[in-house]
């Protein structure tokens, strides 16, 4: 059964939860999560893989498993929603110390393993608490984001204004309109419900065009270049087919987008490797061939999903639980993940870079998500310092709506890689700081925020708290210290394997040698001098305000010297300058 709702993220309140001897019990706290203690006080065993045995109690609610060792010197904190398989390990009748328990998987580079005591189905009840609440719309339950009942003073789902957003543009001009044909999704349902497209096009245009656009994504405006009103677009791939259909609608509107700022030739960036987009058309799908005139294709080489997944999966198995140092090198180029990095990166160089000289282009992959998303979202990047600022970063998300679906992380873990491989290039860059990106891909999995669910914004912002609350909550821990505003600066990152680095801070982040070093000894100088300089500066005012009593005082006294030629201890501190 279930008990009274308890704070997952008031520590006191966990430990008094795991220490009370009657076992649930309700615990107020400032932050009302409104998870519900499902179980507690259970003796276990985790099998560390750095540690070996280590004995404790564990915790778990329906929003996380909490283990709290014996000697309160480890703790585990995993958000369900991170949890990816719940199998048993062992049997009743297995040997062997430890053998008997349960083997977890989670999405986030990590695998858990707990023993228990074999007797008396001691696991079951457990399982089955993971088991339906780790999944659970498989047991018709909520998920946990419509669960919670956070209160934050700012509502994140306003951060991101489409309307305002094009505005701060310059949209709409004599070039492009907005409209709202799919205010009711019926256009395209996973397409936002404003749209940019070309002055030019009219609406019964545009749902011709859908018909020959894969999921009816037809090409629209993400980003336009304030100066020389080159425009980025994106879209999903024709529908050409084997016998190479054509649609004089789909190309006239291509056209009419070349010829908003009068480029010579559009450049259409295909994501896909050639083969891939050749083999697309097996299934009814294609790219854009020579019919379509003023034009030209670029293939970027960029492979699909499931050999993301793929990649991922091999580099998980290089660094956890323990990393492969004998053949670090050679195992990390099998993984082939950074290989993927520089390839999506080099492709949104390319983009950035035409759009920068005055060309408009149009991405697209086969349905135009996925590497679409990253390609668009990281030209943007490069191209305007609005999206570097903190609030300006949390903006660039949106113009797809199935930017993390589940099914789809991998391809969001590699675009905040690739975000950290800029802020690693661009130290100064960037407003917000590593662990802003940490806390974005932790929060992918967690189940906690609406941000990443589904792939509709109705269902996600009506009933949903948005992880931008949290982060403007308390928006000083996720700022960069070294942060220089350059509003016209384009950023080219280096995308070659040699500048190329593994994010340990995320990938190997488990290992605790690793936790051990990261952080930055440079910026934890700075932060101490930035302190200190906030100190002088308190004195500095107390001081001031001391002398300024203190004259006062003297001038209001019969004897006080009233010569202009005297300079008074206030008149000296007025000048004083702290060299920070």
């Amino acid at each position: 059964a279930m008990a009274s709702p308890v704070s997952v993220y008031n520590s006191n309140a966990l430990d008094a939860h795991i220490s009370s001897v009657s076992g649930f019990m309700s615990v107020s706290s400032a932050i009302n999560l409104f998870a519900f203690c499902l179980f507690s006080d259970k003796d276990i065993i985790y099998m560390c893989h750095f540690n070996g045995a280590v004995k404790g109690k564990v915790l778990i609610t329906n929003y996380r498993l909490y283990f709290k060792s014996s000697d309160a010197v480890m703790m585990l904190d995993v958000p369900l929603g991170a949890i990816s398989r719940v199998e048993k390990m062992g049997g009743a009748s297995s040997r062997g110390e430890n053998s008997y328990g349960l083997d977890i998987t989670c999405k986030d580079m990590r695998n858990l393993k707990f023993a228990l005591k074999q007797e008396g189905h001691s696991r079951r009840d457990i399982f089955e608490l993971l088991f339906r609440h780790a999944f659970p719309l498989s047991h018709g339950l909520p998920l946990f984001a419509y669960v919670t009942q956070e209160k934050y003073a700012e509502n994140g789902w306003n951060i991101y204004k489409p309307v305002e957003e094009f505005r701060r543009q310059g949209l709409p001009n004599n070039k492009w309109r907005i409209t709202f044909i799919n205010k009711s999704y019926d256009l395209c349902d996973t397409y936002p419900t404003v749209l940019a497209v070309p002055f030019k096009s009219k609406e019964e245009d545009l749902r011709r065009v859908a018909a020959f656009r894969s999921r009816a994504r037809i090409p629209v405006l993400s980003w336009i270049h304030r100066e020389n009103q080159a425009v980025i677009a994106r879209c999903s791939q024709p529908l050409v087919g084997m016998s190479g259909k054509r649609n004089k609608d789909d190309e006239r509107y291509l056209d009419l987008i070349r010829e908003a700022n009068d480029t010579t030739k559009l450049t259409i960036y295909d994501a896909r490797p050639s083969v891939n987009a050749v083999a697309n058309k097996a299934t009814g799908g294609g790219y854009e061939g020579d019919e379509y005139q003023n034009a030209e294709l670029v293939f970027l080489d960029i492979q699909n999903i499931h050999v993301m997944r793929e990649s991922l999966k091999k580099l998980k198995d290089i660094v956890y639980p323990n990393v492969e140092e004998s053949h670090w090198l050679s195992s990390l180029e099998s993984t082939h993940w950074l290989e993927h990095v520089k390839l999506v990166l080099s492709g949104a160089i390319q983009v950035a870079d035409k759009v920068s000289s005055g060309n408009s282009v149009v991405v697209h992959c086969s349905d135009g998500w996925d590497r679409t998303a990253q390609l668009t979202s990281l030209a943007m990047l490069m191209l305007d310092s609005h999206y570097r600022t903190l609030r300006g970063f949390q903006r660039i998300g949106h113009g797809d709506k199935n930017h993390a679906d589940q099914d789809r992380s991998p391809i969001f873990v590699q675009f905040i890689d690739c975000v950290w491989q800029m802020t690693k290039q661009f130290p100064t860059a960037f407003e917000f700081n590593e662990h802003l990106l940490l806390t974005i891909l932790d929060h992918l999995y967690s189940c906690r925020f609406g941000t990443f669910l589904y792939n509709c914004e109705s269902a996600r912002e009506q009933h949903t708290v948005s992880l931008w609350s949290l982060v403007n909550s308390k928006m000083d821990i996720y700022l960069n210290p070294f942060y220089t505003p350059e509003s016209g600066r384009v950023l080219y990152p280096v995308a070659s394997m040699r500048h190329l680095e593994l994010w340990v801070t995320y990938y190997i982040r488990w290992n605790p040698r690793i936790r051990q070093q990261q952080q930055s000894p440079v910026e934890q100088r700075y932060k101490e001098l930035l302190a200190l300089r906030d100190e002088y500066l308190k004195k500095l005012e107390q001081l001031q305000l001391s002398d300024s009593s203190t004259s006062s005082r003297l001038a209001n006294s019969p004897t006080a010297n009233t010569s202009s030629t005297t300079s008074t201890p206030t008149q000296q501190y007025t000048h004083l300058q702290t060299p920070f």
